[in-house]
């Protein structure tokens, strides 16, 4: 049984033990690990399967939540499955985790149930005053694989939403963030619905979230994702945000990654730092 979120470890401490040798690349890592120690004390490794980008993402949101977003208050949102399937038919083809020993519901009910889910554990953990407390209830939830999983498949859902917006915004001449345009530029996704069959029902399967499907997360979450990237230590893009104009309001969550496919995160900041 892997931990979905392992126990945290001194930065400089994980950053000596994988990055021993004298080459370029693992003098740049510990520079890299150097530059996050000023900001942050501890790192905690983030199980590695295709979920990570989702499982960072959200541990770090939760662990810090002190309310419930504003998309996740609105009346509407848990009928975000049928309103949309009521629309675009395609949706039907949207892959849902197959779960053992059950018979698959109607779609929108199944991703309606993921929804409701992650509604009530972010109102739980958010709700939760004591930093200790909070932690506790965020590794709890994050060793209960049925219950991790669903969320992903919200976030997925949430993130299929999201593009169907800009896209449609896109298409009706308002305005869009660049991102959105480089996601709908590439071959394999030129609309949501090959977005959607090309992309998002791999996620978690066969493969990750690619760069600008970090900013369709960040859009989706109303959260800046800063990225320390290891391995471009030394150039502009060593902390890269999604999306690089955030909102004003929008809060901040901090991951590293060594290669922009697997993702840890940092703990225990040295002093506060703002964006």
């Amino acid at each position: 049984y892997k931990l979905s979120v392992s126990p945290e470890m001194d930065i400089m401490e994980y950053c000596r033990k994988e990055w021993r040798g004298n080459t370029p690349a693992a003098k740049r890592m510990r520079k890299g690990y150097e530059a996050v120690a000023q900001k942050f004390a501890s790192i905690r490794r983030i199980r590695g399967d295709n979920y990570c980008a989702f499982r960072a993402t959200l541990f770090q949101a939760l662990s810090q939540a002190t309310q419930l977003p504003r998309w996740l208050q609105s009346e509407d949102f848990t009928m975000l499955p049928e309103n949309l399937l009521s629309k675009y038919d395609w949706i039907k083809q949207w892959q849902l985790r197959q779960k053992p020993g059950r018979r698959m519901g109607e779609i929108s009910d199944e991703i309606k149930e993921y929804l409701i889910l992650l509604r009530k554990k972010w109102k739980n953990i958010s709700e939760i005053k004591g930093p200790l407390e909070k932690q506790e209830a965020c590794d709890k939830l994050f060793k209960n694989e049925e219950e991790e999983y669903s969320l992903y498949e919200a976030l997925k859902f949430l993130m299929l939403n999201t593009a169907i917006e800009l896209y449609n915004a896109d298409k009706s001449g308002r305005r869009v963030p660049v991102f959105s345009w480089l996601l709908f530029a590439r071959d394999t996704s030129s609309n949501p619905c090959q977005l959607m069959h090309n992309h998002l029902n791999h996620i978690g399967h066969s493969g990750g979230l690619e760069q600008v499907e970090m900013f369709l997360l960040a859009y989706a979450l109303q959260y800046t994702i800063r990225v320390y990237r290891l391995y471009k230590y030394s150039t502009d893009e060593f902390i890269t945000l999604y999306p690089n104009d955030p909102e004003e309001d929008w809060p901040v969550v901090t991951l590293i990654t060594e290669d922009d496919r697997h993702y840890n995160i940092p703990v225990r900041m040295c002093q506060e730092t703002m964006l």
